[in-house]
């Protein structure tokens, strides 16, 4: 059951991102027989096999699944999993590996057995409660944003807010990059309102017209998404949505982005 550790790259864009150990005002002590890095790797384990936080194996030597779960979620709400992704995509623009001539833009639904936040009765799953994965890619399939709907949520609808979040990528001289010269998107986004929000940031629509184009084919570059939701689909955390608790499944699909980046880091830097 053995996987590979953390990449020394990863490891090295995270550990200024920790934030210092708080003691807690009613007293207490940290324990430190489990360092960040081993937790770090214990995450990566649980994210990596999708096993239960609770079974995670103390041979290892990454401390308890609980411990890695408060690391997980501690560190979310510090925001760090958010900086990390886009110190990936820094590290990826400084090399000028970032392709902004076109993006493409999916959503794809996942199974949610527990219910919580963000779910719905999944259309295409005979009414099952389900969740929706939301990302925008560049023209390679590196991940730029990834959002969460519920299953009942329309592709349309989660739209705007996709190409909201895209973020600002520095890492070259000038200013940061945000917008890619042109997106590319499904029938599922064949809706005046999803053309006209992408004039207003200059952004070439090429959105696939329903009853015109055929469905039977991804497209010549649109494939490039759904290659990548089957990247996040191989994080066996991922392919179910088994955390109830929103902020933590979140956390698991930032950590995932960071490292589909950081394999194309670790190929062209």
């Amino acid at each position: 059951m053995a996987r590979r550790p953390v990449s020394k790259e990863l490891w090295r864009q995270l550990q200024p991102l920790i934030p210092a150990f708080v003691p807690s005002a009613k007293g207490g002590a940290r324990k430190l027989a489990v360092s960040d890095e081993a937790a770090l790797n214990g995450i990566l384990f649980v994210l990596q096999t999708g096993i239960p936080w609770e079974d995670l194996p103390q041979s290892l030597g990454y401390g308890s699944g609980m411990t890695c779960w408060r690391r997980l979620r501690d560190w979310n709400a510090a925001g760090v999993w958010e900086q990390l992704h886009q110190a990936m995509l820094v590290r990826l623009r400084e090399q000028d590996q970032i392709d902004w001539s076109r993006a493409s833009i999916d959503g794809s639904s996942v199974p949610k057995p527990p219910g919580g936040q963000e779910t719905g009765p999944n259309p295409t799953d005979r009414g099952k409660l389900g969740s929706k994965r939301h990302i925008v890619v560049d023209a390679r399939g590196i991940p730029l944003v990834v959002l969460v709907s519920g299953a009942n949520r329309h592709d349309c609808m989660m739209f705007d807010k996709c190409i909201d979040a895209l973020p600002h990528v520095r890492g070259l001289r000038g200013r940061p990059k945000r917008w890619p010269c042109k997106l590319h998107a499904d029938k599922g986004y064949d809706y005046a309102k999803c053309r006209a929000h992408l004039r207003s940031h200059g952004i070439s629509s090429r959105i696939a017209r329903r009853g015109i184009e055929s469905s039977k084919r991804l497209g010549k570059h649109r494939w490039v998404v759904e290659r990548t939701h089957a990247w996040f689909a191989g994080f066996g955390k991922l392919r179910i949505r088994f955390e109830r608790r929103l902020d933590i499944h979140q956390a698991l699909l930032k950590l995932a982005a960071a490292i589909i980046c950081s394999r194309f880091v670790e190929r062209s830097c």
